[in-house]
């Protein structure tokens, strides 16, 4: 197979109209990852996790809507800033049980508020029911973590 450069940039209103932009009318999943570290421990645990120690977190987000008419469900520049500005930047760096809100900062825990927070900032930006939060991960460590869907938290089909 052989390559060529394009002799010219596809342009808006000659090449391409914008009732094109939209290929299709149905859903469509958006998904972002994030990381963080965070340092925490737990309570009425007997084991490591009892003592003071860290991790690396992984956070998936997942997004649920159908496209504009540019065929675009959630910028993911949108999905960023509102992951950074209502989890991300809250709990880089800092010690989970003085951040979070009263509870044992277990992922299963966490990651209810994260949707929380997810949710309601979609909602206070005017972007829900357009676009619905579908489901939250969050990795404690590489192969363990915990997840919340809409169905889970009561904002989906049973």
């Amino acid at each position: 197979m052989t390559y060529e450069i394009p002799k010219k940039v596809q342009t808006l209103g000659e090449d391409i109209q914008r009732s094109e932009l939209k290929y299709h009318d149905r859903e469509v999943l958006v998904s972002k990852e994030f990381t963080f570290d965070s340092a925490h421990h737990l309570h009425c645990y007997e084991g490591k996790c009892k003592s003071l120690h860290g991790h690396t977190y992984k956070l998936q987000v997942v997004m649920r809507g159908k496209v504009d008419d540019r065929g675009i469900t959630i910028d993911f520049a949108d999905i960023k800033r509102i992951a950074k500005e209502r989890i991300i930047d809250r709990l880089d760096h800092r010690y989970l049980n003085e951040v979070l809100p009263p509870m044992n900062t277990t992922a299963e825990n966490m990651v209810v508020w994260m949707y929380e927070q997810l949710r309601d900032a979609l909602r206070s930006e005017g972007l829900f029911p357009a676009v619905r939060l579908e489901e939250v991960r969050l990795w404690e460590t590489p192969t363990s973590y915990a997840a919340v869907t809409a169905r889970l938290m009561g904002d989906g089909p049973a």
